[in-house]
């Protein structure tokens, strides 16, 4: 199975990820970077979402171009990773979460364009995707076993709260999300999630704890803090992503959900 790992702010590139090749894929919503390899035994293709250095902030990640760019080099399922503000205080700091639920209720691109790979009238495959829970269980499954092989402290379950960037969130705008019951915010995976499932992908998104949201905790989490836990989920996160996908090594992972579509 040929797995797409997307990782986030922190991870640029996969340690020890034996590479064939970084290609820059045509798409219709421009160019995707495509790096192609072997990681941990399996068959990776890797999208780091900000680019070198943190090229691009959240606000101008290309999330439709990356996915349709990792469906047309074979991808079969995605695994995603992303630190997180955690909306509650029982969520240990440096600590991972596997996500079962998400609060997107914006269904917005960063430029304020809906989210979705159906933009023309016509155009083949456009429907609608239908489902229980946004992410794959066997991938969230292998995420869980990947962190429990590991060590790692991690959460089973917990809503995923999507976030607009580039700014930080108000105390009231979380409290919000809290009272929608969003365990962990961050600003990138909403849009990833649906346009995976409107690809047929099946996806699972991994959270790390960086910071206690705007006006969780009782004192804020100090930037100095926030900083030093993003630099360490790096090789959480590699670590955990290795495990993980050696456990879906010989698995065939469904679809996640249907599609209703008009074709």
């Amino acid at each position: 199975m040929r797995i797409g790992i997307i990782t986030g702010s922190g991870t640029y590139a996969l340690p020890d990820f034996e590479t064939s090749g970084t290609t820059e894929v045509a798409t219709p919503f421009g160019a995707a970077r495509i790096t192609a390899g072997s990681y941990a035994g399996a068959d990776v293709l890797h999208v780091a979402r900000h680019g070198d250095g943190h090229a691009r902030l959240s606000s101008a990640v290309a999330h439709q171009a990356n996915i349709w760019a990792l469906r047309e080099q074979g991808a079969q399922a995605i695994l995603a990773v992303t630190v997180c503000g955690a909306c509650d205080t029982s969520v240990p700091l440096g600590s991972l979460i596997v996500f079962d639920d998400l609060h997107f209720l914006q269904n917005r691109l960063p430029d304020g364009s809906l989210c979705t790979l159906h933009t023309e009238p016509g155009q083949a495959g456009r429907g609608h995707w239908i489902f229980d829970g946004p992410f794959s269980d066997p991938l969230r499954q292998a995420l869980l076993a990947g962190a429990r092989d590991i060590g790692h402290p991690v959460r089973d379950g917990g809503c995923y709260g999507h976030v607009d960037g580039p700014r930080f969130n108000t105390r009231t705008e979380i409290r919000v999300l809290m009272q929608a019951g969003v365990t962990a915010v961050s600003q990138t995976a909403g849009p990833e999630t649906t346009l995976a499932g409107e690809a047929k992908i099946p996806y699972a998104l991994l959270g790390y704890a960086t910071d206690y949201a705007n006006g969780v905790a009782d004192e804020a989490t100090p930037v100095e803090e926030l900083i030093r836990l993003v630099g360490e989920s790096t090789a959480t996160f590699a670590r955990t992503l290795a495990a993980a996908v050696r456990e879906l090594d010989g698995q065939t992972v469904p679809q996640n959900g249907t599609h209703f579509s008009w074709d």
